[in-house]
């Protein structure tokens, strides 16, 4: 199995990983998107969190976490309090955090993957970790997402389709 598709230029692993993370960000985004408006802040199912919520958990985890490696300053878990009113705002914040991932992505050496941190004060474990922890995170919400999207009647996209 080929480690990359695009033979153009040669792969590294700490590229994969954010490749990986930024497919996993897509599919997000395309379930987010695929959600009816209301239903995005407010369906739930046996007192899960309305999607929108989740989303914002997304949101307080990937880019401050990141930015929390490129400093080295600890800071606390903070959940996004921004009050989005509309889809598209979530959107647009999603987009953006996407973009500060890959900025912030290229001040991270691979070098300091096998590094100890204490992200948010709370998680001690590598750098490679605790990255592979925002993935993860983000991959099991967006399972609930998948699961009201089908609850609503609505065929979720394909979860293999990361590009």
């Amino acid at each position: 199995m080929s480690a990359s598709t695009d033979q153009s230029k040669p792969t590294t692993v700490y590229d994969e990983i954010l490749k990986n993370w930024l497919g996993h960000r897509h599919l997000t985004r395309r379930v987010i998107d695929a959600f009816p408006e209301k239903d995005l802040f407010s369906f739930s199912i046996g007192g899960m969190r309305p999607f929108a919520e989740i989303v914002k958990e997304f949101l307080a985890i990937g880019v401050p976490g990141l930015k929390q490696l490129v400093t080295g300053e600890v800071l606390n878990y903070v959940e996004d309090f921004r009050d989005f009113k509309t889809k598209q705002e979530i959107l647009g914040a999603w987009d953006e955090a996407t973009e500060a991932i890959r900025a912030l992505w290229k001040q991270i050496p691979p070098e300091r993957f096998s590094e100890t941190f204490n992200l948010f004060g709370q998680y001690e474990d590598t750098v490679l970790h605790n990255i592979q922890y925002f993935i993860d995170n983000e991959i099991h919400h967006r399972g609930q997402g998948y699961v009201y999207l089908r609850a609503l009647g609505i065929e979720p996209p394909p979860f293999w389709e990361r590009g």
